[in-house]
C-alpha cells in the first residue's frame, strides 16, 4: 500500500509537471515576442465617419438588477455613429431587471439610439441559446458582446474594428481589467489570478498562433465567422470556449488586444466566486470531451499547436491533480519516517519543486506589469492566491468530473453587486444563495484534515511539508469561512419578486 500511494503521489506530481511546462513555454513565448506584439497593434484609423460597418452590440442579460443601467450608459457613450449601431439587450429576465430594462431602452430610444429590448418567447439554451436568437435578426457585420458587469470603453469598437480589415480574422478579443479590484481579499487574489491569463496565456497563444478562447464578453466577432463555425451551441457551459475552437479550425484567425482593457466587477462573495468557478471548469470539461479528438485529427495544424490545445482544454483538470497531491501528501510524510531507505524516491520526488519556480515565474510577471512594483507584495500575493485555489479544490473537482462524465446541469450565473469601494454593501444582494451546503460542510473538514497533517510533521520532526499543509488549511479554511459568513448575511429584502432566490447549488450538494 505503501508503495501504491508513493507512485500515485510521483505520478501526480509528474503530470503537473508536465503542464505546467506547457506553460513554461508560454512564458517564453510571451516574453520573446514583447516585438511582435506590439507590432500587431492596430491604431484606430481615420476613416470617415460615415463609412465605418454597421456594429451589433448584444447584452445578454438574466436578472441583473443591480447592473444593467451602468451596462446600457456606458455601451450607449461608445464613440460610434449612431446609426451604425444596433444595440441588442437579450433580456432573459424574471425579475425586476425587465422593468428597469424597458424603461432605460425606451430612454434611449427617445435619443435615437437602435436599441431593441428582447424577450424571447422560451428560455432555452441560456446564453447561448439567447445570443442564437439575437443573431437571427442582427443587422450588424460585426457583434461586438459584453455581459452586464462589463463598462467598454468609449473607444472600444474604434480600437477593435481596424482588425477585420484583413479578411482571415474572425475574434478580437481584449483584455479584462477590474472595476473593483481593491474592494477585499477576495477581489484582490481574483485579479492577481486573471492577470496571469490575460496576459501570459493569452498574449502568448496569439503571438504564436496558437489556439485561444474568446472569453466570453469584450470581444467582436465577425458574424460571418459565427455562422460559418455552427452558430452558438448551449450543450456545454462555457460556449465561448466551444465556438473559439470551432471557428479556429475552420481556419479563421484570433486577435488578442492586450493593450485595451475592458473593465469589469469582479465576484465579492464565495458563493458567487464558486458559481463562476463551476461554470468555467465544468465547461472547460465539457469541451475537452467534445473537441479535442476534432483538434488530433485537424489536418494542417502543427503538432506544437495540438499540443498546446490540449494543455489548454484540459488546464481545469489540473485542479483533480492538486487535490489527489494534497490529499496524498499526508500519508506519504508518514511514509518517509517508516521506510527511510527509500531516499532515493524522496530526493526524486523533490526534484518536482521546480514546479513551484515555473509558477512563481507565471504569476509574478503579470503581477508587475500590472502595475505592482514591490517585490514583497508578490510575497504576500502569491501564497495568498496558490492557497485559494488550493482551498477550492474539491469544488473545482467536482465540476470537472461532472463535465468528464457528461452530467448536464443548467447554467449557473455568476451574481453581479455593483459594489466598488469597501462602503458598498452586497448583503441584500437577491441573487445570493443562502445556507450551507454539504460541500462547504466538507470543505470545513479539509481543514482539520490538513491542520492532522501539521500535528503529524511536527510529531515526526519533519518539517519538509509544513509549508504546503499549512497553506493547504489557509485555503481550504477561507474558502470554509467566507462560504459560511457570505451565506449567513441578512436574507433578501421582504417584497422581492426575483425567481432565482434560491438557486440550486453549483454541484447539487445540499443539506
Amino acid at each position: 500500500m505503501e508503495a501504491l500511494i508513493l507512485t500515485l503521489y510521483g505520478l501526480t506530481l509528474v503530470l503537473l509537471f508536465t503542464y505546467n511546462l506547457g506553460q513554461l513555454s508560454l512564458i517564453i513565448i510571451y516574453l520573446r515576442t514583447k516585438v511582435k506584439r506590439k507590432a500587431a497593434i492596430i491604431t484606430p484609423d481615420s476613416a470617415d465617419w460615415n463609412t465605418r460597418p454597421l456594429v451589433t452590440i448584444q447584452l445578454p442579460v438574466y436578472n441583473e438588477l443591480y447592473v444593467v443601467e451602468r451596462l446600457l450608459d456606458a455601451v450607449c457613450e461608445l464613440r460610434y455613429p449612431k446609426e451604425k449601431l444596433e444595440i441588442q439587450v437579450l433580456d432573459d429576465s424574471t425579475d425586476e431587471t425587465v422593468g428597469i430594462l424597458a424603461r432605460k431602452v425606451a430612454e434611449y430610444q427617445r435619443q435615437g439610439y437602435d436599441i431593441q429590448h428582447i424577450r424571447r418567447p422560451e428560455r432555452k439554451g441560456f446564453k447561448a441559446g439567447a445570443l442564437a436568437y439575437g443573431l437571427d435578426f442582427a443587422k450588424g457585420q460585426f457583434i461586438a458582446i459584453f455581459d452586464a458587469d462589463f463598462m467598454p470603453e468609449k473607444d472600444f469598437l474604434l480600437k477593435t474594428l481596424p482588425h477585420f480589415t484583413n479578411p482571415k480574422i474572425g475574434i478580437v478579443q481584449t483584455r479584462w481589467t477590474h472595476i473593483n479590484e481593491d474592494y477585499s481579499l477576495i477581489t484582490r487574489l481574483q485579479a492577481f489570478g486573471l492577470n496571469a491569463h490575460f496576459f501570459i496565456e493569452q498574449g502568448g497563444r496569439n503571438a504564436a498562433d496558437f489556439f485561444m478562447n474568446f472569453n466570453g464578453t469584450a470581444g467582436v466577432w465577425r458574424k460571418e465567422t459565427i455562422l460559418d463555425a455552427g452558430g452558438w451551441s448551449s450543450d456545454t457551459l462555457t460556449e465561448d470556449l466551444d465556438l473559439s475552437y470551432r471557428a479556429q479550425l475552420k481556419g479563421w484567425k484570433f486577435v488578442y488586444r492586450e493593450d485595451i482593457g475592458s473593465p469589469a466587477e469582479l465576484p465579492v462573495a464565495m458563493n458567487a466566486l464558486k458559481s463562476q468557478q463551476y461554470r468555467w471548469m465544468k465547461g472547460a470539461a465539457e469541451c475537452a470531451r467534445k473537441i479535442m479528438w476534432k483538434v488530433l485529427k485537424a489536418p494542417g495544424v502543427p503538432v506544437v499547436a495540438k499540443i498546446h490545445a490540449f494543455f489548454h482544454l484540459f488546464s481545469s483538470s489540473t485542479f483533480i491533480l492538486v487535490l489527489a497531491l494534497a490529499v496524498l501528501s499526508v500519508p506519504v510524510l508518514y511514509i518517509r519516517s517508516i521506510h527511510p531507505e527509500w531516499a532515493s524516491v524522496y530526493y526524486l520526488i523533490n526534484f518536482f519543486q521546480i514546479n513551484l519556480i515555473i509558477l512563481m515565474l507565471f504569476y509574478g510577471i503579470p503581477f508587475w506589469l500590472s502595475g505592482h512594483q514591490k517585490p514583497v507584495q508578490f510575497g504576500w500575493y502569491f501564497p495568498m492566491y496558490s492557497s485559494l485555489m488550493m482551498g477550492l479544490s474539491l469544488h473545482n473537482t467536482i465540476a470537472v468530473v461532472e463535465g468528464y462524465i457528461g452530467r448536464k446541469t443548467p447554467f449557473v450565473r455568476t451574481p453581479k453587486f455593483n459594489v466598488n469601494t469597501a462602503q458598498d454593501s452586497w448583503q441584500h444582494n437577491i441573487y445570493l444563495n443562502r445556507g450551507i451546503t454539504l460541500l462547504t460542510v466538507l470543505e470545513g473538514l479539509m481543514v482539520f484534515y490538513f491542520l492532522g497533517g501539521i500535528a503529524l510533521g511536527f510529531y515526526l520532526h519533519d518539517y519538509r511539508m509544513l509549508m504546503f499543509h499549512s497553506m493547504l488549511t489557509i485555503g481550504f479554511g477561507m474558502v470554509f469561512v467566507y462560504s459560511l459568513t457570505h451565506s449567513m448575511h441578512q436574507p433578501p429584502v421582504a417584497g422581492s419578486t426575483a425567481s432565482d432566490r434560491s438557486l440550486p447549488s453549483p454541484v447539487g450538494l445540499t443539506t
